[in-house]
């Protein structure tokens, strides 16, 4: 939390270019390093935490208010940047006003700070916290590289579906921006500026998916993880084309309707994949597997979503590139759905049995017992 507060405020602190050459881009990378570094150590860690302590039959809708406090801090940074943009004129945007959405991260850094520290006081907390000690040192032993080895198919599946959640994230929420404000005007020669219209229309998409959210989470407790994944990587092979050609039309109400699309395929793996990435792996290695897979896949493939998309889209001339990068995604959502477990309603893997109440506790014994008997 301290790393990205720092990483977040040194991007606003930077001197232009101007003033100091070629430093200000290293600088600018390694302020984006410490923030992923940030990211890297927490999300994995996160996702273990609530999916560990969630009861079996609660943890879809327990799991996705993560994701729910995600796409708060989307929804915040977006705010703040439309914000800026209507108040500031040009000169002032580029010259300072630019800094203050990062600026904002260090008052919010100390509040983040303040909240865990509170939370270290209750005995709950304090209890967890010494169980999380002990696993740590049984996951020193040896073996543990190896036991990871030896869950390599587990650790490929968890790879795919973190490929084909975080692509559709940053597809959404990272490039999506430049796409609709930049780069299709310019390649379709509009000149009607549509800046304020855009940010306003992905304002209201990540309201809208904000509130499905939990609603997704606690469906997934009824009818299962894979349906919904299912639906969404499926979704993404076959309306990736229609929802980038609704975006290219320029005309706001049809490219809200192509962003809702995209943010309601979303929101199928923000909603499932932190009660469902868990899973995959035994108590004893699964902070190490889940933040081992979860960081190489977003390292490598879905965190440079913007980068290769637009090297596409400028080298080839070809806007539906985004369209194209979304099925392959798509596909491989549906490989690696395709292989997953149904974690719903079943016991952590090397866990036992979290029940809600003492009646569910009571109901899951007594089927255990007749299991036994039988």
């Amino acid at each position: 939390m301290v790393l990205m507060a720092l990483g977040t405020f040194a991007i606003g602190c930077i001197p232009s270019e101007r003033r100091i050459g070629i430093l200000a881009p290293i600088l600018l990378l390694v302020a984006r390093l410490i923030q992923g570094f940030s990211t890297g150590g927490e999300y994995g860690n996160a996702m273990t935490f609530i999916a560990e302590y969630a009861p079996d039959r609660r943890r879809g809708f327990l799991g996705s208010w993560l994701e729910f406090g995600t796409f708060c801090g989307y929804l915040l940074g977006a705010i703040v940047v439309t914000v800026a943009d209507a108040a500031l004129t040009e000169d002032q945007l580029l010259s300072w006003g630019w800094r203050i959405p990062f600026m904002v991260a260090l008052p919010l850094g100390f509040i983040g700070v303040y909240l865990r520290a509170r939370l270290a006081d209750t005995p709950a907390f304090v209890a967890l916290e010494h169980d999380a000690e002990q696993r740590d040192k049984a996951q020193r032993h040896p073996h543990e590289f190896r036991t990871l080895l030896a869950l390599w198919p587990f650790m490929l599946v968890c790879m795919g579906l973190v490929l084909v959640w975080n692509v559709t994230n940053y597809m959404l929420t990272s490039y999506m921006p430049t796409y609709v404000t930049d780069t299709v005007p310019k390649a379709q020669g509009s000149t009607t500026d549509t800046t304020t219209t855009s940010q306003v229309v992905q304002i209201v998409v990540m309201v809208i998916a904000l509130l499905a959210i939990p609603l997704i989470g606690m469906l997934s407790d009824r009818i299962g993880r894979k349906p919904i994944a299912w639906f969404g990587s499926i979704g993404l092979v076959v309306l990736a084309l229609p929802m980038i050609l609704l975006i290219r039309t320029e005309k706001p109400v049809l490219t809200f309707l192509g962003l809702l699309l995209m943010g309601l395929l979303l929101i199928c793996f923000s909603a499932t994949m932190p009660s469902t990435l868990p899973s995959l792996f035994p108590t004893e290695v699964r902070g190490g597997g889940l933040s081992i897979s979860f960081n190489v896949s977003v390292s490598l493939f879905a965190g440079t979503t913007s980068l290769v998309v637009g090297t596409l889209v400028g080298a080839t001339g070809d806007l539906n590139w985004p369209a194209y990068y979304l099925i392959i995604a798509g596909l491989i959502g549906v490989v690696s759905v395709w292989f997953l477990q149904e974690p719903n309603g079943r016991r952590m893997w090397g866990s036992p049995p979290s029940a809600v109440s003492r009646e569910e506790a009571e109901e899951a014994i007594a089927r255990n017992q007749h299991q036994i008997a039988a």
